[in-house]
């Protein structure tokens, strides 16, 4: 091996974070505490491949388990993502489902749970576990994903086939959900599990939703106004935090505008607008959300 190689992969390997893999291993355990104590003893099922292992270890000998079939079906499709997600994603992926596989092992054959026939805390309440069940491995597939990582590789799959087929990653998980519900519902012989497994899925999104971007979500105003300075002084004065001036040009009028782009959160925005408007009563507001805000130390000390 020559130096040059050498001192890539020691590159590489620097950029792993220890946090991540203690955060992902709490992401493995939490997502097969959601899955094995709450979803599968009442044959509920997860979405994506983690939903198809569930099935699969169900109408097959007892010997394919939940576990064999999370590695069989999730690793290869993290590698065949390799080129496109990257060494480190793909390492923290397959990490993470290892870790997922093992508990679910533990929990279903190795530790004194009961979770055949019943949830250990929910009992047969088909709406406790699909709700209990979906929130839990919702967080842990929210620190998944927050730590670099992932717990089904159906996003991976989406990743490389939607573009190719024609869709939007979203629409491509949705429909395969979508398929997988139908067939568990045809094998079930029954269509009220795979209704409540809807719920479990509507709750696992929303539970992502919050872990990835933040139960606060920050709001962000553009301010298109004739009085910049002053404006951004007052705003600055009153929030404590920079603004950012952009030249613009009315498209009617064709007169040149400055556009004030401030970021706040949800329960300042009333305030911001009697401010704006006290100050320069022409301005126009727009207010959209933003899942996150980064600053550096360096540019937070220039300003």
């Amino acid at each position: 091996m020559n130096k040059n190689k050498k001192d890539i992969i020691i590159k590489n390997l620097k950029k792993f974070k220890i946090t991540n893999f203690l955060m992902l291993t709490v992401a493995g355990i939490i997502n097969a505490i959601g899955v094995t104590m709450f979803l599968s003893p009442v044959k509920l099922y997860d979405s994506g491949i983690s939903g198809t292992s569930m099935l699969l270890a169900k109408v097959t000998p007892e010997f394919f388990t939940l576990s064999i079939f999370l590695l069989i079906l999730n690793i290869p499709l993290f590698l065949y993502g390799l080129k496109k997600q990257g060494v480190h994603f793909t390492v923290y992926a397959i990490y993470t489902v290892g870790i997922y596989s093992l508990c679910a092992w533990l929990i279903t054959d190795v530790l004194p749970i009961d979770v055949n026939i019943a949830s250990p805390l929910a009992g047969t309440d088909l709406l406790l576990c699909a709700l209990f069940g979906g929130a839990i491995s919702g967080i842990g597939s929210g620190l998944a994903i927050r730590f670099g990582g992932a717990m089904d590789g159906i996003e991976v799959m989406a990743v490389v086939f939607a573009k190719k087929i024609g869709v939007t990653v979203g629409s491509f998980v949705m429909v395969y959900n979508i398929i997988l519900y139908v067939i568990c519902g045809i094998v079930l012989k029954s269509w009220i599990l795979p209704l409540y497994s809807i719920v479990a899925y509507g709750a696992a999104l929303k539970t992502v939703d919050y872990i990835v971007e933040g139960f606060d979500r920050a709001k962000c105003a553009m301010i298109v106004t004739t009085k910049p300075e002053d404006i951004c002084y007052i705003l600055s004065e009153v929030f404590e935090s920079g603004s950012t001036k952009i030249e613009v040009r009315g498209g009617y009028s064709n007169r040149e505008k400055t556009m004030v782009y401030f970021i706040v959160n949800r329960f300042q925005v009333t305030k911001l607008k009697e401010i704006v408007h006290e100050t320069d009563p022409g301005a126009y507001i727009t207010i959209s959300e933003v899942a996150d805000v980064f600053t550096s130390e360096h540019q937070d000390k220039k300003e």
